[in-house]
């Protein structure tokens, strides 16, 4: 019969496995809220609908820009163009016949400052 040796405890004190935080954590509201403005973000489509969009000079796009521009059909460009009014990234103007979709002034910033204070 073998016996083991039993090696003795040392004291750990009750802060050491983690430092004290530098700034404040992200509050839950936040997290969810975040979550939900980068998956109307997280789709290929979706980003290429925002580039568009910021690329004109006004930062205003007819709906038929994006029409020549995408190899989606129509009611997908609406449905995309839906998730980013619903998420505030875009706003929607009807003019006639045709709907013209303009970037909301700071929504896309507002998200960057969010990630880069993560």
């Amino acid at each position: 019969m073998t016996v083991t040796p039993v090696l003795p405890l040392t004291a750990i004190a009750a802060d050491a496995c983690s430092s004290p935080l530098a700034r404040a954590a992200i509050a839950a509201h936040s997290a969810d809220s975040l979550a939900r403005s980068l998956k109307a973000l997280a789709d290929p489509a979706r980003l290429r609908i925002i580039s568009i969009v910021s690329a004109h000079a006004d930062q205003e796009a007819c709906v038929c820009d994006l029409t020549d521009q995408l190899t989606l059909s129509q009611p997908t460009i609406s449905h995309h163009l839906k998730v980013l009014v619903d998420a505030g990234f875009l706003t929607r103007a009807k003019r006639g016949t045709w709907s013209y979709y303009s970037l909301v002034p700071g929504s896309l910033s507002a998200v960057a400052e969010v990630l880069t204070s993560v």
